[in-house]
């Protein structure tokens, strides 16, 4: 795949988007931020010289981008989907148009990670109280009863429970009334331009890119400022690759049709390792003298390990009933693997491999552990 870094590294390249070929000269200057540009007569750019690596970001330190940079860097991003076979015709329809946007790489700049060592139980219930409302239970159960015989068809087809399919439409977009308002190419271009995770947010700008040639109207994406979009809010490189369609009317519609992005969010689940027939889980009453430390997880996860750090050790549902551990709500597989969650408040759950598959939705346990209790209440667990 070619990097920014090895296409700069020609000592000419011409790109050209129907109008004047844009030259650009490399030379030593710092990375980026350091862009020295000249304007010539009747040209917005002509001439810029740079040199940058596939890791350099802007921060606020270094100071603001400038359109002036950006537009170097959008030649960069014609020759990438130019070898990921975007079309002609598409490079010089969207990408000569981008704008930088701004407010997306301030919003990225700010949800820089939060690291964490500690093992001790977290506070789950004032997120739950603010994220598995009247409102979204009532509104959730409507649907699901309104939907049912198509949520019976996902669930024959992916063997996801509906409850936790709804849970996820709801939690992600509101069932779909809230799925962002950002133009997708000119938010990923932007970010990729960034350059905090430009490796990925690049192969989603051409994902975007790739969906418009598959069919999908430029209006249509919109979403969050780094990518997310429709109703399920999938990244594009999901949407290009698990989007499916859930009325059989031959188009995976997520953006318009709550069936396609229910099954659409079936196809994820099941993708992330759903198991059929197998609940997410339970809340369970712990005997008073149970022993923690003799279940406490002795292997760092290399995913998301200040997620998984919560979690004890895996045990058959069996084991934990030997040691008192005693399910309050559903009943779970004997010979089903499952690790024990605990919070700051004393309530405590079982969570089997499918807590592991809402978590691969959004590696959270405030997330995954909303999805799973608003899906109890919609479905009257």
């Amino acid at each position: 795949m070619q990097t920014l870094t090895s296409w700069l590294a020609s000592s000419l390249v011409w790109v050209s988007f129907g109008g004047a070929p844009a030259q650009l000269e490399v030379q030593k200057t710092e990375p980026l931020n350091g862009i020295t540009t000249t304007a010539a007569q009747n040209s917005a750019i002509r001439t810029a010289q740079l040199q940058a690596s596939a890791e350099t970001t802007i921060s606020p330190q270094q100071g603001v981008a400038t359109p002036a940079q950006f537009e170097v860097y959008k030649s960069f991003l014609a020759t990438r989907a130019r070898a990921a076979g975007i079309s002609e015709a598409n490079i010089r329809a969207f990408i000569p148009p981008l704008r930088l946007n701004a407010r997306a790489i301030q919003l990225d700049q700010a949800q820089r990670p939060v690291s964490s060592t500690s093992n001790s139980p977290q506070s789950l219930s004032p997120y739950l109280r603010a994220h598995v409302t009247p409102s979204l239970i009532a509104r959730g159960q409507s649907r699901y009863y309104n939907h049912w015989p198509s949520l019976m068809r996902i669930y024959t087809i992916y063997g996801v429970d509906p409850a936790v399919i709804m849970a996820i439409y709801g939690k992600e977009t509101s069932y779909g009334s809230v799925t962002g308002n950002f133009d997708l190419l000119e938010a990923l271009a932007s970010l990729a331009f960034e350059g905090r995770r430009r490796e990925m947010f690049e192969a989603e700008f051409l994902a975007t890119l790739k969906l418009i040639e598959a069919g999908t109207p430029r209006e249509r994406l919109k979403g969050s400022y780094a990518g997310a979009m429709g109703y399920p809010q999938f990244m594009p490189t999901v949407a290009l690759r698990l989007r499916a369609d859930g009325d059989g009317d031959g188009i995976a519609d997520i953006w318009g049709n709550e069936v396609d992005a229910m099954a659409s969010i079936g196809n994820y689940l099941r993708d992330a390792g759903w198991k059929r027939g197998v609940p997410w889980g339970s809340s369970v009453r712990l005997p008073a003298n149970f022993n923690r430390a003799a279940v406490r997880a002795t292997e760092e996860s290399p995913r998301c390990p200040a997620v998984y750090r919560r979690h004890s050790r895996w045990l058959p549902v069996s084991e934990w009933t030997k040691l008192g551990v005693v399910p309050l709500k559903q009943a779970l597989p004997a010979n089903e693997l499952a690790a024990l969650m605990e919070s700051s408040e004393g309530t405590a759950y079982l969570l089997t491999a499918n807590y592991r598959a809402i978590l691969a939705y959004n590696c959270s346990n405030y997330y995954a552990m909303s999805v799973a209790l608003l899906a109890d209440a919609i479905a009257r667990r």
